[in-house]
């Protein structure tokens, strides 16, 4: 059987969920099945570690598809043209398009419908592409998959004829997230700290991400408690940043923030081993990796009780409405002032990433390929 795959977010230094994702799964399936092939395709040109086995094979089609009018090409014309010649017996769309004029079988994932619910939070031209093709990429694809319950029934509110093809498959987090010793600890907050704890937030500086209340929360903590602690923001600017860093300017407490931008792998993983506690008071969430990211590290979570949030933490987090700032810092205090209740919470946060394994997601993504492979 010989599987296409969209690779397009396999990029070297610059990866994210979608990329990880990937990674994670196909490198799995590779290995346990040599006697398949596996065809990635990339927009552009790729590294040579992502050729995960003997059987992948990269094919490259330009041009990259990073902007609506290029998506649409890509996926519709360019894609379907280059794969006509290898005729794979079905291919992976992993980031929620597809191409609606091919006749491979696609297995479609989507991970959320967050245009739907928060569409000022993108761009309008982003959103119009997902407001007019999803219904379409929905009816085209063979099956579907997302990565929670609550994604799972958000679509099938939206799209009620697609709900017999929906099913979902949790990812996990990456083993490089674990706990680290205390030396470690402190020669992390001496680098991204000047030594002290901090709350961290992992993602994009994004509006749906919340920041802003995050900062109003941080301040109220500070207020309440007078402590030393700093709220560190790991990731990049995403998309409409531009007030908020315009707010920081002014922020009471910005000598106790940090914006560290994007981190890399090892830088990641230590600086979120090494949080007092990850707040993470997103708006919307198909999933929450930063979540259980954190909780496989050892470290106790705050996070939103809205969307995929509560599924992902269960009874392993502390829960706040993301629109009340108050709410946020209360938990944040809590944590801070109870010592027995963090080290309870980090305990549950580990068994908790337990129940989750990137072996058991590979499996099943490898059961709806054969299930629609002509």
């Amino acid at each position: 059987m010989l599987i296409a795959v969209n690779a397009i977010f396999l990029q070297k230094g610059k990866m994210e969920g979608y990329g990880w994702f990937v990674q994670e799964v196909f490198s799995r399936l590779a290995n346990k099945y040599p006697e398949h092939e596996f065809l990635l395709v990339f927009d552009r040109p790729y590294d040579e570690s992502f050729l995960f086995a003997p059987n992948c094979t990269p094919i490259v089609v330009g041009p990259a598809a990073r902007h609506p009018a290029s998506f649409f090409y890509w996926y519709n014309i360019a894609a379907p043209a280059a794969l006509s010649k290898y005729k794979p017996d079905v291919w992976v769309n992993p980031y929620g398009f597809c191409s609606t004029s091919s006749s491979i079988p696609q297995l479609l994932m989507i991970h959320d419908l967050a245009y739907l619910h928060y569409p000022k939070f993108i761009a309008w031209h982003q959103y119009w592409y997902y407001k007019l093709f999803t219904p379409g990429f929905i009816k085209k694809a063979a099956s579907i998959l997302t990565v929670s319950e609550f994604s799972k029934q958000d679509l099938n509110k939206h799209f009620p004829k697609a709900a017999p093809k929906v099913s979902t498959v949790y990812p996990a987090a990456r083993k490089d997230f674990q706990p680290i010793s205390w030396e470690d600890k402190s020669q992390a907050k001496d680098s991204f700290s000047d030594g002290r704890e901090y709350f961290l937030f992992v993602g994009g500086v994004h509006p749906r991400k919340n920041l802003l209340n995050l900062l109003k929360a941080f301040s109220l903590f500070k207020k309440w408690q007078k402590s030393n602690m700093k709220l560190l923001v790991a990731g990049r600017m995403a998309w409409q940043y531009e007030d908020l860093l315009e707010k920081i300017k002014t922020y009471k407490y910005r000598d106790d923030l940090v914006l560290l931008g994007p981190l890399d792998e090892a830088q990641l993983t230590r600086v979120t081993a090494s949080a007092y506690a990850l707040v993470y008071p997103s708006f919307f969430e198909g999933f929450g990796m930063p979540i259980l990211e954190a909780m496989q590290s050892g470290v106790p979570v705050i996070t939103s009780n809205t969307s995929s949030m509560p599924e992902v933490g269960a009874d392993a987090a502390l829960y706040a409405d993301p629109n009340d700032p108050d709410a946020i810092a209360q938990q944040m205090l809590l944590l801070y002032k109870d010592e027995k209740l963090r080290n309870f919470q980090i305990e549950k946060g580990l068994a908790r990433a337990d129940a989750f394994s990137w072996d058991q997601t590979a499996e099943k993504v490898w059961e709806k390929i054969l299930a629609i492979a002509k």
